[in-house]
């Protein structure tokens, strides 16, 4: 008999499969996962669809989840044109109603109850709109006065639990990296596209990006650890969590192991919107899926919105090294969480992976 029940919201995101597959391989856990869209695989889970901006359908879905134990709430909207999207209210509120929409009418069905994992970010701090202090810490560095769907979200959860028997975390990871296809913000597929269509071409892998900024990382896989771990471990009750691998990177010192893991040379620094050049090239890719039997789909299905965001995070557009953006993650490690992983082997973990599952091509 299964101990916990956890709902995943947001099973085809970068987060939410990440935790799927997770819970999916524990014994103890029964694993319902909710999306829009069905994910790939369910690794296991009872997949539920549902729209969260549809208040009546998760009211019923609510109802029939009395087991519930454990909430992750992976779920984002993101406007097209990403970056920008960032900042508009349309986007602030849809992600704070999506959010009430689930949790209001669970919260009241699921007498069992025990903990709700939100996922935050980076944008808590304004790596978006000004330079980080370094180290960004939890509860000292966030910049509450620019408008967030974040905050919306925790003043919520935080009202809703007081005087409850239930428990919430959050977890502010950085750049995730993972398994996902058509994802908002996946650099791996992005990537793939363009190393794809380079090496076709017989050129070499160059570098994209802007100048160089320090920066970190974390494994779609091991944050699903840690939200395992935060779901039981009292050190997390009604907690804020920095999360990363526990090291930092340099986009260009890491490309040399990326090129290798896609059965290429490192080539030089040549600046490159992927958004606004690679993305158009949808017969080339046609071409090279046609040519391996790929089942990764167009670059829309595939890709989603992460050209823009590969661009945003490897500062397409920087022509001077940017502040380094760098959080401290003392806090989790002092609550008990100390696990890592090199964030070069992540990226040839992943593309592996992807290359694996027919999603790119061999290297």
């Amino acid at each position: 008999m299964p101990r916990k029940q956890v709902l995943i919201a947001g099973a085809t995101g970068l987060v939410g499969y990440a935790a799927m597959r997770h819970f999916g391989a524990a014994s103890d856990c029964e694993v319902i996962a909710v999306s829009r869209r069905a994910p790939d695989d369910t690794h296991g889970a009872r997949f539920l669809p549902l729209d969260l901006n549809d208040a009546t359908a998760c009211e019923q879905l609510a109802a029939s989840l009395l087991g519930v134990t454990h909430l992750v709430y992976a779920a984002l909207y993101e406007r097209p044109g990403l970056i920008a999207g960032w900042r508009e209210r349309e986007q602030i509120e849809t992600n704070d109603r999506m959010l009430r929409n689930l949790l209001d009418p669970l919260e009241r069905h699921a007498k069992n109850l025990c903990h709700v994992t939100l996922l935050q970010g980076t944008k808590a701090y304004g790596v978006h709109v000004r330079p980080l202090s370094v180290p960004a810490r939890e509860n000292r560095s966030e910049m509450h006065e620019q408008p967030n769907f974040y905050w919306k979200q925790e003043n919520h959860l935080r009202a809703l639990q007081q005087g409850k028997d239930w428990f919430w975390s959050i977890l502010r990871p950085v750049l995730i990296v993972g398994y996902s296809t058509g994802s908002a913000m996946n650099v791996i597929p992005a990537l793939g596209v363009y190393a794809a269509l380079r090496r076709e071409a017989g050129l070499d892998l160059s570098f994209p990006g802007g100048a160089p900024r320090v920066a970190q990382a974390i494994d779609a896989d091991l944050l699903a650890r840690v939200i395992a771990w935060a779901g039981e471990a009292a050190s997390a009750r009604n907690e804020i969590f920095n999360v990363t691998n526990g090291d930092v990177f340099v986009w260009e010192n890491v490309w040399p192991a990326i090129a290798a893991s896609l059965g290429m040379r490192s080539g030089g620094h040549v600046p490159l919107s992927l958004d606004r050049d690679i993305r158009p090239r949808e017969t080339e890719w046609d071409a090279i899926r046609a040519k391996y039997g790929l089942r990764s789909g167009n670059l829309r299905d595939f890709v989603g919105l992460s050209f823009e965001y590969a661009d945003y995070t490897m500062g397409y557009g920087r022509t001077e090294s940017g502040p380094p953006a760098i959080v401290s993650t003392i806090k989790l490690m002092q609550a008990g969480f100390t696990e890592v992983i090199d964030t070069e082997l992540m990226f040839a973990k992943y593309f592996a992976e992807f290359q694996a599952n027919g999603l790119l091509p061999p290297a």
